[in-house]
């Protein structure tokens, strides 16, 4: 699959400006760790699993990840695919353990790239330019600062890839930083 069908088959499922700005930020998240943990060649395929890998949330919610794999295997893609993007809801709303480096990375960025979006708006510049990772440890530990994103998600990825929840969130930041130009069309 390309990044183009990838984008036609998102936009078929996605129209809201949030929903589009969460996937291209996952994208070049992802993008960004293909290419800092030695994945390099694979950069385009974990760009397509971060692309889609919310496909179904904005029509589905409740059938989460269940949805997409259906609307995945109808499209025609690959296995490798279908699994990585259902991995993310590991003991959320699947059973699909995440296995490979990519499904672990995408598993832990995924709530922490919207900890980390909230955390820059609510600064002057209103970006992740000037963030620091303390900024975010400080609103990580605010029960009641993006709710949505789940703490416990985040810190059993960082632990899935054996980094501290500190190193997760600086790189983190920097992989948003390469990014921000490619999401921020979608404010």
């Amino acid at each position: 699959m390309t990044r183009d069908e990838a984008w036609t088959l998102l936009t078929q499922y996605n129209q809201g400006a949030f929903h589009l700005r969460h996937a291209v930020t996952v994208e070049g998240v992802m993008r960004y760790f293909a290419q800092e943990l030695g994945f390099g060649d694979e950069a385009d395929f974990w760009g397509i699993v971060g692309l889609l890998h919310d496909l179904d949330f904005e029509q589905f919610p409740q059938e989460h990840c269940r949805k997409e794999a259906r609307i995945l295997k109808e499209y025609g893609a690959p296995e490798a695919l279908i699994h990585a993007v259902v991995s993310h809801g590991y003991l959320i709303g699947t059973d699909v353990e995440p296995e490979h480096t990519m499904e672990k990375v995408l598993y832990a960025t995924d709530e922490l790239t919207g900890l980390i979006g909230a955390v820059a708006l609510m600064r002057p510049s209103k970006s992740v330019s000037d963030l620091e990772t303390r900024s975010v440890r400080k609103k990580y530990k605010s029960k009641g600062f993006a709710e949505g994103c789940s703490r416990e998600v985040i810190q059993r990825g960082a632990d899935m890839l054996g980094w501290s929840l500190d190193e997760l969130i600086e790189r983190t930041i920097l992989a948003m930083r390469r990014c921000e130009e490619a999401y921020s069309q979608f404010q």
